[in-house]
């Protein structure tokens, strides 16, 4: 568990829980919890040994209402000021360089920054009382950690400027159907949901997990030809990491073994 109170992590076997704890505040976050989540998905990064993280909110409210409008009102006033790491909001939404899978859990409201940190996550589990959105033009400001960029990728160009024109939220089975949550369960299902998709996770070489994440996602900047052409002319450094991997020897041989294969992650 951290030392700050505002973000407690807590490690089972190669996973990585991380939880924003203000429900007081609906979880919004201030500079304080920004840097502490920043620094919980740099450990999470550096650490061969996490395999998968999952990041949620504490209680049943709210995932994460965005940045905290009272500290920002104060930095506004002259106080300290409202500070976002290099890594983004949540030290998710501009870490370009994470190839290892993140799972979003989210358990309530998600608007504005904590919207933009959970479609920065690779899976989506929403409660069905979950509601998403990027409200910020109703105080004067845009969606500043990706929301504006990610959402047309993610939903396609109407939807998405719908959404961030409009103001307006989406209940969790609208996310579902515009493929912005991978599943949508009760609220009582949430964690076993969670449980459920990290076990399928693991059960595959965590080194290939990394490889398909690096080639996703950097592919999607080139034309198909290209993307593919990568795979073999050393584009994507995790396939090449894979492929020299103890772990593709490994899968091969339990396989043909006929047994489970036993996953070092070199």
């Amino acid at each position: 568990m951290t030392t700050n109170d505002k973000v407690l992590t807590r490690v089972d076997g190669h996973i990585l829980h991380v939880t924003i704890n203000r429900p007081e505040r609906y979880n919004a976050i201030d500079s304080e919890t920004n840097f502490a989540l920043e620094a919980a998905m740099s450990r999470f990064a550096a650490d061969d040994d996490l395999w998968v993280a999952v990041i949620r909110g504490a209680g049943d409210k709210a995932f994460c209402a965005g940045g905290d409008i009272k500290a920002m009102n104060t930095a506004a006033g002259g106080g300290e000021p409202y500070r976002i790491p290099p890594t983004g909001y949540g030290g998710l939404t501009s870490r370009f360089d994470l190839n290892k899978p993140v799972i979003a859990a989210v358990n309530g409201i998600a608007m504005g920054g904590g919207f933009e940190i959970a479609i920065a996550a690779d899976i989506v589990i929403a409660a069905e009382h979950a509601v998403f959105g990027l409200p910020e033009p109703l105080i004067g400001v845009v969606a500043y950690a990706g929301g504006m960029h990610r959402l047309p990728r993610q939903i396609g160009m109407k939807r998405a400027m719908g959404l961030l024109l409009s103001c307006d939220s989406v209940d969790a089975r609208t996310a579902l159907d515009w493929g912005l949550v991978n599943e949508v369960v009760p609220a009582a299902q949430l964690d076993e949901a969670v449980a459920r998709w990290t076990q399928k996770l693991l059960r595959a070489a965590p080194l290939a997990l990394r490889a398909t994440k690096e080639c996703v996602r950097s592919g999607l900047d080139l034309t198909l030809a290209e993307a593919i052409a990568g795979q073999e002319n050393g584009g994507y450094p995790a396939l090449e990491k894979m492929r020299r991997s103890h772990d593709a020897l490994e899968g091969i041989a339990a396989f043909a073994e006929k047994r489970p294969p036993r996953w070092t992650g070199s």
